[in-house]
């Protein structure tokens, strides 16, 4: 696979400036001993202090460039889950399917492990409001798909939890629209059923972009992916930097609830007293 060359920006942010210079000679740290990427020209920016902000008021800013294999970089992504990730080269990217499914498996794991403990990122407006989505495609509209619109045919399992099989089955539908996947096939079975509780495995067919794809992998965390065609698929620089950046954010966005949470209850006790 072609190597790849990014440039990271990771945010610390502490309440303690110290704590925060510990942190930051971590990172720089552990980047300069990363073993199978390419780092250079780390930089650590000056600490900033927001008086404003007595929760969070000191945060820095890591430079660094990686270089190294698209799977090597979604790990650095998931590792340091930086604010921004600018990808400097190349201009576009070809992968197998294989290749691309074993790395999707990994962001899968990786981010299900992280919604065990902060939980769910696939959360969306009242869905039952939505239209009724198209199911089913010929076979020419989604050869279509692939060679003229790029798009991506794949498998996707998920694991759901619910009362009513149709009414999560109509959901999945409905979310898997709302993020810009077209739904060929859509089958669920229930595995299990505890205290009114079932345990249901939904398997879908789907095709959308790579970017989609990747969303969907990340708000999701299937158990398992399967991409059916095209043998390889080509991607710009765009849509790296798009992926990755997303990747990042769903990372940055979970590790941080804790602090989120302490930060509303925080300003919810200030409100009260004042």
């Amino acid at each position: 696979m072609t190597t790849m060359k990014v440039r990271f920006y990771i945010e610390g942010l502490s309440n303690d400036k110290k704590a925060l210079e510990r942190a930051v000679e971590e990172i720089v740290k552990s980047l300069k001993n990363e073993d199978t990427l390419k780092v250079e020209n780390i930089r650590a920016e000056e600490i900033l202090e927001n008086p404003d902000d007595d929760m969070l008021k000191y945060s820095m800013m890591v430079e660094a460039d990686l270089e190294g294999s698209f799977k090597d970089i979604v790990k650095a992504t998931m590792k340091y889950a930086p604010v921004v990730v600018e990808v400097i080269s190349p201009a576009k990217m070809e992968m197998e399917r294989k290749e691309l499914m074993k790395i999707l498996g990994e962001v899968s794991l990786f981010i299900g492990e992280l919604m065990k403990n902060f939980g769910t990122l696939a959360v969306y407006p009242r869905l039952d409001e939505l239209p009724e989505p198209r199911i089913g495609y010929s076979r020419e509209e989604i050869e279509d798909f692939i060679i003229d619109d790029r798009e991506i045919l794949y498998r996707f399992v998920v694991e759901v939890f619910g009362e009513d099989q149709k009414a999560i089955e109509d959901v999945l539908k409905k979310a898997f629209d709302y993020e810009g996947a077209k739904i060929n096939k859509i089958v669920s079975k229930v595995q299990e059923e505890k205290n009114g509780k079932l345990r249901i495995l939904a398997a879908a067919e789907l095709i959308s972009s790579f970017e989609n794809l990747f969303q969907l992998t990340g708000k999701f965390a299937p158990v398992a992916i399967s991409i059916m065609e095209p043998e390889m698929i080509d991607v710009s620089a765009p849509e790296l930097q798009n992926v990755l950046t997303d990747l990042a954010s769903f990372v940055y966005e979970l590790i941080h609830r804790p602090i989120k949470k302490k930060l509303i209850e925080h300003d919810t006790f200030k409100i009260k007293l004042s």
